[in-house]
């Protein structure tokens, strides 16, 4: 079945997809960078499928930054959703993610750097062609009731 987008640390993608799409964002580097590369290979045309004969093995560091990751999510998830969806759509998410949001100095500081990188985000833009916002679009009740990005 198809997929609208996948885990970093649990996928195999063909090289040739990897490099079309130009590979992670280095800006977004951990957390969330994945949406963002799932937008860019449904533009290009690529499929994400689920394949339950592969079987991966995923060795994550045992460094964690609890805080620093749920900041960068909290920017990371604003970026992607102001760099690849239309208006309407990037603002019911944006709204939906800040209310979601903790009322911390963590959250503040996420949405501080979301806010930050407007410039880039505004060169960079390129909204999604219609047959791969379908999915995203698909996905946005099932995003709101998750608990999968939960900030707190």
């Amino acid at each position: 079945p198809a997929l609208g987008s996948f885990l970093a640390g649990a996928s195999v993608l063909r090289r040739s997809a990897f490099r079309e799409v130009g590979g992670f964002s280095r800006r977004l580097w951990l957390g969330g960078e994945e949406e963002l590369m799932a937008a860019d290979l449904a533009a290009a045309g690529w499929e994400l499928c689920h394949v339950p004969e592969l079987v991966l093995h995923h060795q994550p560091s045992p460094a964690r930054e609890r805080l620093r990751r749920r900041r960068d999510g909290v920017r990371n998830t604003l970026w992607f959703t102001w760099l690849r969806r239309p208006p309407a759509a990037a603002a019911r998410r944006t709204r939906d993610v800040v209310r979601a949001l903790p009322r911390d100095r963590t959250s503040a500081a996420g949405l501080a750097l979301a806010l930050a990188g407007l410039p880039w985000v505004v060169r960079e833009r390129r909204v999604l062609p219609p047959y791969a916002e379908e999915r995203f679009a698909a996905l946005e009740d099932s995003q709101r009731r998750s608990t999968a990005r939960h900030y707190g």
